[in-house]
Parts: C-alpha cells; structure tokens; sequence
C-alpha cells in the first residue's frame, strides 16, 4: 500500500512539474483534446476534471438528444456552455443535425446523400446541395456563438469523420476547415465497454499518444454501458502530464493558426 501511494504521488508530483513547465510555455509535447457532442450525461463531470486540472479543449456541438429530453444546445444546457467558455474553452460546429455524410451524387454541382441522426428528421437519408450543408454547420455555429457568447472556431467536424474530398471543399469554400484526430487520439468510448474496458482504453492511450495529436472523446455515449469519462479522463490528463505533454486548444494548433486567423 505504502509503495502505491508513493508511486501515485511520484506520478502526480510529475504532472504538476510538467504543469508549470506548460504556465512558462516551455512545453515541447502539445496535444489537442477534443470532445463532441453526446447526450451530456457526464458533461458536469468532464467540466469539473478539466476545470482541476486547469486543462483547455476544444468542443464540437451539434444539438443531439440528450438525458434531460431536450437536446446538447437548448436552453437547459446554454448555463453549461457559457460557464466553459468563462474557462477559455473553444468551440465549433459538429453540424446542427449531427448530419452524417453517406456519398456523393454525380453531377457538376456537389450534392450529397445526408442522414441526419439529430433533430426532426433523424434517421431520413436527404440529398443536400453545398449551400444546405454548409447551412446546416453554420446552424451550430450560431447557436454556440449566441449559447456561450464567444464565436467559434471557424472549423468543423464531419459526425462519424465520414467526408468527401467535394464534401470537404464545400465546407472550405464556405469558411470551415475540417478536423479530424489521430490515429492513436481515437480514446475509444464509443466502443463496447464488454470488449475495451476503461482500463485497455487508458492504457492504450498512454502508450500510443504522440507529440501534436489530435484526442476525441464524447459528453456522452448512449451504447457504452461503462462510460469513458469520468473514469479514465482524469487519469489520462494526469498521466500524459506525467510524461511531459501538455493541453492545447485548435487555436494553437499549427494546421490551422494561419486559417483561424484568416477566417474569425
């Protein structure tokens, strides 16, 4: 018992060294954690281990149903929105219908089979053109801007990281660049908990995580019956403090500096 506690206390005394080094701006090691949209059963959790952990990320909403009968960007959760972006968090859009791409249409102009997974046409497959879809990104990105009154990130993320390269140029030629993560950031809670334990996903991540990739987690999976977060978020926080890296928002990352400032 006594050589566990001085095992943890080694590992949290090297995470706040690592800590200060990231205050003075001397950390060599950023990455980027980012967290989608979900039914927002464990967003007060994940809110107050980041909050401890003094740890900035980046979110990407879409206004999907959530635990409390309405949906992650109503008015029962703009509190919880306004209070992250007091922390310095940052936001962008997950499309407002959490509208997943399911192909391209032949044609000269780009149009695109659609299945919305949110709102009122969930689960209808539609045909959009560039201008409905980049509507549809735009939508959350207003309602974020107005539910936290700080504008977003002129970025987005594809539900599912489904894209097209014409999918993907609409969205540039209407002011978004995608984000997608790295290999090695995918943290797994979308996965079944009976097959990837919390402790499998912790452990994989620790071992696997390079310097200036991008990790996606969710506020919530409504198919895992073990969630990710809180369980191993804050040990994941602690442990890759511990070996030197550091939390930085898209804001900061290098692949899109240049177009955020081109672009907000």
């Amino acid at each position: 018992m006594r050589s566990r506690r001085r095992a943890l206390g080694a590992l949290l005394l090297s995470a706040a060294l690592a800590g200060n080094a990231v205050a003075q701006g001397t950390c060599s090691k950023p990455v980027y954690l980012t967290f989608d949209t979900g039914h927002m059963g464990i967003a007060p959790l994940v809110a107050e281990v980041l909050k401890r952990q003094d740890v900035r990320v980046t979110f990407f909403a879409a206004a999907e149903r959530t635990e409390t009968g309405g949906d992650s960007l109503d008015t029962h959760w703009a509190p919880w929105w306004k209070a992250r972006a007091a922390e310095g968090h940052e936001f962008a859009s997950h499309t407002y219908d959490h509208a997943y791409w399911r192909g391209d249409l032949k044609g000269i102009e780009p149009r695109f089979r659609i299945k919305p997974t949110a709102g009122a046409f969930a689960g209808r497959e539609f045909t959009w053109d560039a201008k409905q879809y980049c509507e549809n990104i735009t939508k959350a990105a207003d309602r974020l801007e107005f539910v936290t009154g700080k504008k977003p990130l002129p970025l987005f993320r594809a539900p599912g990281g489904k894209t097209s390269p014409k999918l993907l140029q609409a969205a540039k030629n209407c002011g978004y660049e995608y984000v997608g993560w790295a290999p090695a950031g995918f943290l797994g809670d979308e996965l079944p908990s009976e097959k990837y334990s919390n402790e499998k996903l912790l452990q994989q991540a620790l071992d696997t995580i390079q310097p200036g990739d991008i990790l996606l987690a969710h506020l919530g999976i409504w198919s895992r019956k073990d969630p990710w977060a809180p369980a191993d978020l804050e040990p994941l926080i602690v442990g890759l403090k511990a070996k030197g890296f550091c939390f930085q928002t898209l804001r900061q990352h290098p692949a899109y500096r240049e177009w955020i400032a081109a672009h907000s």
